[in-house]
């Protein structure tokens, strides 16, 4: 006779430590002895035989195993891509929980567009770095087409799209999927998924101090503090000054840039080279080098003059952030320029003071980006965050949080004939709000105490023969171990 819920009621948690799923052994199959050979040979055949079956058997089973494998598809992600089986992507969406809570509690609105983009939207300005990193084909109706590699252009298309439809300011946020063929490093993936918030219509240094403040109360929020992270701060505007002071304007700052932003990825001889072939002299590339030494605001005023529009929004930015309560987050770093032609203003990054990982994220303002398209110029400004450094700088700290599956209860019968009646339990349950598993095959008591403790499940429902035919439930609290029959209408 099948147990009653009672007699398995007061069973253990079975831990899964040291427990294995495994696959019982084939079992042997009996040599089939050859024909009775000739007395002189007897004793040979009755030697070798076996050994000789022993080695053909092998060898058959060797050629399986590798016609097996030769029919087996590649089960790993494409390179630099990644698969997200239920543990990590709890995980991610524990993440994106934060992502979404820091842009709302701002007063951002989420937004979204499709993947895969028209190519000229990201193909601006030579030299960019990320136009030689686009996933970028021709479609079947001979389109240009590429898997965007940020969020910044789709954004400013859809802004274009609505035109004065969109009350302004906006302020906007996303986090969407960006491709890019690149070298792989810690934290760098050729697939990513990215934060970006954005503020546009908004010209003052306010909307600057907003964004950051916003990526600061994230970082709060997974228990990270200026002791482990902190902003480089600078102005396009700065490096510009310096650069129109030799003369060099319009594309050729754009170049520049470009080159400057590689300044803690390749050696100076290297940059000098880069600079060199921009047609940049010998007096301007030390003055660009010189000025990107540059370590405090003080400097930069003795450099341009107190009253360079540069100087003063950096100033504004810094009093800003300490009424926001963040000042500590902020340093002036004059080399920070971003690599992105689009940047026009005050730009950023975030890094780890231990300076293990690559840039945690960045942004800055980027008045120019809808002209460039065709539009109007419009005041904009935001950054972008990436999903894999910031789990990086999360595993060294050790503030990745344990996150354990969602279901709340644990329904099973005892015997195959109650089924219905564990389905129909199941459905009160989860009109409820309750997040169940039903126990879909006949399993032993064993079985299930160990999977209700492998998803951390709160309570279980055990369908007996003898408490429903009394109209009740065997029901365990499986954190305090309690029991209790529970009658039907009381679920």
């Amino acid at each position: 006779m099948p147990p009653t819920a009672a007699a398995v009621g007061g069973m253990r948690h079975a831990t899964s430590s040291g427990y294995q799923y495994g696959c019982r052994a084939p079992a042997t199959l009996p040599f089939r002895r050859p024909l009775p050979a000739p007395r002189s040979a007897h004793r040979a055949q009755a030697v070798e035989g076996p050994l000789v079956c022993e080695a053909s058997s092998k060898g058959d089973a060797a050629v399986k195993e590798k016609a097996r494998k030769q029919q087996m598809i590649d089960t790993g992600a494409p390179r630099g891509t990644r698969d997200f089986p239920p543990d990590e992507l709890r995980l991610r969406k524990w993440l994106f929980s934060r992502f979404h809570e820091a842009s709302e509690a701002f007063g951002f609105e989420e937004w979204d567009a499709p993947v895969l983009e028209s190519e000229e939207l990201y193909v601006r300005k030579a030299g960019e770095e990320i136009t030689q990193q686009l996933y970028n084909f021709e479609d079947k109706g001979n389109r240009r087409v590429a898997l965007r590699p940020e969020l910044t252009p789709s954004l400013a298309r859809l802004i274009l799209q609505l035109g004065s439809r969109q009350p302004m300011p906006a302020k906007w946020y996303a986090i969407g999927q960006c491709w890019r063929y690149e070298r792989m490093t810690r934290g760098r993936r050729r697939e990513h998924y990215q934060w970006n918030m954005d503020i546009v219509g908004v010209a003052e240094v306010t909307a600057e101090a907003e964004l950051l403040a916003a990526v600061v109360h994230f970082f709060r929020s997974v228990g990270i503090d200026c002791d482990k992270v902190g902003f480089k701060v600078s102005n396009r505007k700065l490096l510009q000054a310096v650069l129109e002071s030799y003369g060099i304007v319009g594309d050729q700052f754009t170049q520049v840039c470009i080159v400057v932003d590689k300044i803690d990825k390749l050696p100076r001889e290297k940059i000098v080279e880069e600079l060199a072939a921009l047609n940049v002299n010998e007096e301007a590339v030390d003055g660009i080098l010189g000025a990107l030494t540059l370590s405090s605001l003080e400097e930069a005023e003795k450099l341009l003059g107190a009253d360079n529009e540069a100087v003063l929004e950096l100033r504004q930015l810094f009093q800003l952030a300490e009424g926001y309560g963040y000042a500590d987050w902020l340093q002036f770093d004059a080399s920070v320029v971003r690599g992105l032609a689009y940047y026009t203003g005050i730009v950023f990054e975030g890094f780890d003071r231990a300076g293990e990982l690559r840039a945690i994220c960045g942004g800055g303002r980027y008045d120019r980006l809808l002209a460039t398209f065709g539009g109007t110029e419009q005041p904009m400004c935001g950054f972008g965050f990436g999903d894999a450094v910031i789990v990086e700088l999360l595993k060294d700290n050790n503030l990745l949080p344990e996150l354990s599956s969602n279901i709340e209860d644990i329904v099973v019968a005892l015997d195959e004939d109650l089924r219905p009646q564990a389905v129909s339990v199941a459905s009160k349950l989860r009109a409820q709000g309750r997040k169940v598993d039903v126990v879909l095959q006949a399993k032993k008591m064993k079985w299930v105490f160990k999977q209700a403790d492998r998803v951390m499940a709160k309570r279980l429902f055990v369908i007996g023969k003898t408490e429903w035919e009394k109209g009740c439930i065997r029901v365990k609290n499986l954190d305090t171990r309690e029991e209790e029959d529970v009658p039907l209408d009381s679920l």
